[in-house]
């Protein structure tokens, strides 16, 4: 038999399904304030946390390089790279969200820079410039006893000037003589030339079993190169020239017997080997 509340019983139900309502709403209530004041409390925190000095350069960073620091460069001075990159204008951001590629593209035009990485640091903000520079195979000089007025990497860039010359003294190139005129200029030396003299350096060095003290191209036509022993005339730039130098090791011992006598071995003739006497 079916039991039927009473109307007490369903007043009460009713009640406490109105008490279970205004709860979950008042639960609901403060779990929206909480996730709003949380937010705000978040978005508070940011802004200041992002608006603390250390985050920042000062605007005359690049002026003072107090907090600019350069490592790794050897052949580009310092100095140059503070007069490149001393008008970069600071924007009043946090470092970690500023561009820098101006800053890198700057200092990568120059002809050492081979590539640039920039490590910024923060409290306080601070940037590290890790310079990595082409490695020089080549100096290039008018006269073995003058200082060298330009040099070569081995993919055919060229540096000269003050700015980065003298090289390091660590630095092993091969000394070439070259007026910059007359035929022989080196600003127009592409990469393909560079290859050669360094092909020219090492067959001689391999052959011969003595270091290359420099090669004259003064006169483009007639190539000399300097052994410790002797001197060695190539003649023109062929595509003999490499079968030239190694007939090297045939006629060395002849300049032993004769030291002291021997002005150049000269090897520009096909097949046939000259001893030029003083």
């Amino acid at each position: 038999m079916e039991e039927f509340e009473t109307p007490e019983k369903i007043l009460k139900t009713k009640q406490r399904e109105r008490q279970i309502r205004k709860g979950k709403k008042k639960r609901s209530f403060f779990k929206a304030l909480l996730r709003f004041l949380t937010g705000v409390a978040i978005l508070v925190f940011v802004y200041l946390f992002c608006s603390m000095s250390g985050w920042y350069l000062p605007k005359d960073s690049f002026k003072t390089f107090d907090r600019i620091q350069v490592v790794n460069n050897k052949i580009v001075k310092t100095d140059k790279i503070k007069s490149i990159v001393k008008d970069f204008e600071v924007p009043h951001i946090p470092l970690f969200m500023t561009n820098l590629d101006e800053l890198q593209n700057k200092i990568s035009s120059l002809a050492p820079v081979k590539s640039v990485y920039i490590r910024r640091y923060a409290f306080p903000a601070r940037i590290l410039i890790i310079i990595r520079e082409a490695t020089p195979v080549i100096t290039v000089s008018p006269d073995n006893k003058v200082k060298p007025v330009a040099a070569f990497t081995k993919m055919g860039r060229l540096i000269e000037g003050a700015d980065y010359l003298p090289l390091p003294q660590d630095s092993k190139t091969t000394l070439v003589l070259s007026y910059g005129n007359k035929g022989d200029d080196y600003r127009k030396w592409d990469a393909d030339k560079i290859q050669n003299i360094i092909k020219i350096t090492k067959y001689v060095e391999t052959f011969s079993r003595e270091q290359v003290e420099y090669i004259d191209l003064r006169n483009p036509n007639d190539i000399y190169v300097k052994i410790k022993s002797t001197t060695i005339r190539l003649g023109q730039f062929d595509d003999k020239i490499f079968d030239r130098i190694r007939r090297i090791p045939s006629i060395l011992p002849q300049v032993e017997k004769i030291k002291g006598k021997v002005k150049y071995v000269d090897l520009s003739w096909e097949k046939v080997n000259y001893l030029k006497l003083e």
